[in-house]
């Protein structure tokens, strides 16, 4: 399975695998919600349909992680990927629609930070700078490289993000300026990262951030900034730097939640199930960075058992390690 063959699918407002079969036949899996996850959930939904051999039909939309849960918490999807942990006002949400729903985290996702390849004065980027970038006290006056650090050049700095329905907007606003959605709000805005990779390949001064597999897919056109993290020390991001805990803070847990009345359904219960067994390989297919064995063991425990809820408290925890993750899972 090729990468690309994911991301083409990404300009679509609702993303499937066409499979055969007599549609009387077929049964449904309906999952929205974060671009960051879509392609390990797509990548595994392509896999599972084929095992199923058109028996199953798996639609996967891309409406953000916010957008994705206002859908879910209406009962109009089974599963929703996100990439940061449910919100309290969706878990508010969801308990007053009467959805019950089981988290599960399926793999990490080092948030990176991209420049325009051509650009030779960037060498890191510490969270000051980036806060002094994109804090909302930076709009309208912060517009030049200059004013971020005396030793960059007087140019414009045009910068690129997710809208605010991405929870990649809401952990590196969280991360960066302390506060999430906390962001000026005159940067170019756009919920498909493609839109985001194209924007910043396109301009010399341009600065963006989305997740590791948009960058990956993107190397040649794009260059990510290390980042320096709270030991001082500049880190790329990579599966190693994630695993070692180094690219902090912005190394994060992705997740699905499985909407637990539709959990009962016999497709629902297979998918999760391909997908804890499956999803180590894939995730890591697509450039992210696949959790221990025990964790996806751990899910297919807490599924099978029902274990609904959040282990997060409807708050996010900026540079959680695998390790944390682990301990926080085990409780």
């Amino acid at each position: 399975m090729q990468v690309t063959r994911l991301f083409a699918a990404m300009s679509l407002a609702l993303a499937g695998v066409a499979v055969s079969g007599a549609a009387a036949a077929q049964t449904y899996v309906k999952i929205d919600g974060s671009s960051t996850v879509f392609p390990v959930t797509e990548a595994v939904a392509e896999d599972f349909q084929k095992s199923k051999k058109g028996a199953v039909r798996v639609t996967v939309g891309i409406s953000g992680t916010g957008g994705g849960f206002k859908k879910f918490c209406r009962g109009e999807t089974d599963i929703s990927n996100a990439s940061r942990p449910i919100a309290k006002k969706e878990m508010d949400a969801c308990k007053e629609a009467g959805i019950e729903y089981i988290e599960l985290p399926v793999a990490y996702d080092a948030l990176t930070v991209v420049i325009n390849p051509k650009n030779d004065f960037v060498k890191q980027l510490s969270v000051a700078e980036l806060k002094a970038m994109w804090e909302p006290a930076a709009q309208g006056k912060v517009t030049s490289w200059k004013q971020i650090n005396p030793a960059f050049p007087d140019k414009p700095l045009k910068l690129f993000g997710p809208g605010a329905d991405s929870g990649t907007f809401d952990y590196f606003t969280e991360a960066v300026t302390g506060k999430s959605k906390s962001s000026r709000g005159d940067f170019t805005a756009s919920e498909d990262d493609n839109v985001l990779v194209q924007g910043v390949s396109r301009d010399i001064n341009a600065l963006g951030f989305f997740g590791f597999a948009y960058y990956e897919e993107n190397h040649g056109k794009l260059k990510a900034v290390p980042i320096v993290n709270e030991k001082g020390q500049a880190v790329l991001p990579s599966n190693d730097n994630v695993i070692n805990g180094s690219y902090s803070p912005l190394a994060r847990p992705i997740f699905v939640y499985v909407n637990a009345k539709a959990a009962e359904r016999p497709e629902i219960k297979e998918f999760v199930e391909y997908y804890m067994t499956h999803g180590s390989k894939l995730a890591k297919e697509v450039k992210y960075v696949p959790l221990p064995a025990k964790a996806y063991s751990h899910n297919m425990e807490q599924f099978k058992a029902m274990k609904k809820g959040t282990k997060f408290g409807g708050e996010n925890k900026v540079g959680l390690t695998i390790e944390e993750l682990m301990k926080l899972e085990a409780k």
